[in-house]
């Protein structure tokens, strides 16, 4: 699993809202899509992903996630984005 990867990168996304910006943006490299999340919130992103050829990457849980991005709270999505 690449969660070591958005552990160490130095420029990340926490959230749908940042996430969906900075790959409208262009700039997202992985996007990262806990499985417990609601398919109504990752939906959309999935499917932009799909449109932008960006990578994702499943992971278990939100709560999983959210320690991968460093906070105490789960987190639906994230990203590493292009330095």
């Amino acid at each position: 699993m690449q969660l070591a990867r958005l552990k160490a990168a130095k420029q990340k996304t926490v959230g749908l809202k940042q996430t969906q910006k900075a790959l409208e943006k262009g700039l997202v490299k992985l996007v990262f899509i806990a499985d417990d999340a609601e398919q109504h919130v990752t939906r959309p992103l999935l499917k932009l992903c799909s449109e932008r050829d960006v990578p994702v990457e499943q992971v278990t849980t939100m709560e999983e996630l959210g320690k991968a991005c460093g906070i105490e709270v789960g987190a639906a999505t994230a990203a590493i984005v292009e330095d």
